[in-house]
């Protein structure tokens, strides 16, 4: 599987969508430095709202293949410049988070993500795990078996009540 590093704000979805894509159990706990787990490194908001903090973000790019840059249905403005994606030598998409949210918009977080350059754009809600297999698809590589492909074991034999020995 390609990896991927995601990027957004604070709060956009970028550590509940990498437990979404590891299969995890989605429960909040604030990123407070770059966790670079095997196909996802997960980044801190504070990187990118930060200028001096940013030059960290664009090194990380160059141990990953693909770059996402994550903005929330909810977000009031957008922090990504135009046409920033071809400053990164990687592919960049986007990714509109939170997208079941009553308050979001998420056809402004895509147009933004455009704007910004990004040519392929995932919708995801994590907690319901919509787009989330798009995402992994996208990542797939050659040879790559995706969790929905492995077959089902055959049920385990029924082990007798032990009531019924004697």
């Amino acid at each position: 599987m390609k990896k991927i590093i995601f990027m957004g704000r604070s709060e956009c979805g970028k550590t509940t969508l990498t437990q979404a894509m590891k299969g995890k159990e989605i429960t909040y706990h604030k990123t407070q430095y770059i966790n670079n787990f095997d196909v996802i490194i997960d980044t801190p908001g504070e990187y990118l709202q930060t200028h001096t903090l940013g030059h960290a973000l664009a090194l990380y790019t160059y141990e990953a293949q693909v770059v996402g840059l994550l903005l929330s249905a909810t977000e009031p403005f957008s922090l990504y410049p135009p046409c920033i994606t071809c400053m990164c030598n990687r592919d960049v998409i986007g990714i509109v988070t939170k997208i079941d949210d009553p308050k979001g918009n998420p056809q402004r977080s895509a147009r933004w993500l455009r704007l910004a350059g990004c040519k392929t754009i995932f919708f995801v809600d994590s907690t319901s795990g919509e787009g989330i297999s798009d995402i992994l698809e996208y990542l797939r590589e050659d040879g790559d078996v995706m969790p929905w492909e492995i077959p089902c074991k055959e049920s385990p034999k029924q082990i007798p009540d032990a009531s019924s020995h004697k």
